[in-house]
């Protein structure tokens, strides 16, 4: 993958899951990846790692719901390794239920990561990759962002937004700068740990037993940036072959 190798990749939600999965793909790749959480502990071990095996890594903890954090991350970026090639907007959160709940706490939640979050990266790296006359975005939705479910109506508002969002950019951006979507399907994440309804905690655990291994979805990230710089792929979807919806 030679359109990876080099490239520094800043990516969001990179403790566990998805994130984790795609910095060990990308630093594999030859790529510098800075690792943004909220788990400071577990992003320095896994920095840690990626060095030992030869790679190039930073960490550092970061709120996505706070701009300035972001901004801070693309900086950090920027400092250790020149420049930012990629941004991944991949932190996320899951906490389903049905609207009747009435977990409002829960819906501000979703929205400030799901949707502040991926606004603040691009607020973040946007004037950025303007300069340099390049960048990429690699926005992480979900097929719920394609079809709605009883107790996902906000999570998939959040991720609909996304995809609002993520095709505004790419066509305001022009033609130096690439915008990709990434909508998964069912993933072994730890999203369904954020689900405080034990009952549908229950059915989404049973429902994630075909769930696919999340270094699926990094080779998916891993196929739209290794592309030449004129071809920017748009969406991709991965799901489970065994899932309908």
């Amino acid at each position: 993958m030679s359109g990876i190798e080099g490239k520094v990749v800043a990516i969001t939600g990179a403790s566990s899951g998805i994130g984790e999965a795609t910095a060990r793909y990308l630093a594999g790749h030859g790529a510098a990846v800075v690792l943004g959480a909220r788990r400071d502990d577990k992003l320095k071990v896994l920095a840690a790692e990626l060095e030992r095996e030869g790679g190039k890594a930073e960490a550092m903890a970061i709120d996505v719901t706070k701009r300035a954090d972001l901004a801070a991350f693309v900086k950090r970026a920027q400092d250790r390794f020149g420049r930012v090639d990629v941004l991944v907007s991949n932190a996320g959160l899951m906490p389903l239920s049905l609207l009747d709940e009435l977990k409002v706490d829960e819906w501000d939640r979703m929205i400030d990561v799901n949707i502040r979050g991926v606004l603040h990266g691009i607020a973040a790296a946007l004037p950025l990759f303007r300069a340099v006359g390049s960048g990429h975005f690699i926005n992480v939705a979900s097929v719920s962002g394609i079809s709605v479910a009883p107790t996902t109506a906000v999570y998939s508002g959040t991720k609909f937004a996304v995809r609002a969002i993520s095709e505004g950019l790419r066509q305001e951006a022009g033609s130096k700068i690439r915008v990709t979507m990434i909508s998964p399907g069912a993933v072994r994440t730890e999203l369904a740990e954020t689900i405080s309804n034990p009952d549908l905690k229950k059915r989404v655990e049973a429902f994630q037993a075909m769930a696919i291994a999340p270094i699926a979805v990094a080779q998916a990230i891993a196929f739209a940036i290794d592309q030449p710089s004129d071809v920017d792929v748009n969406e991709i979807v991965v799901r489970p072959t065994a899932q309908s919806v």
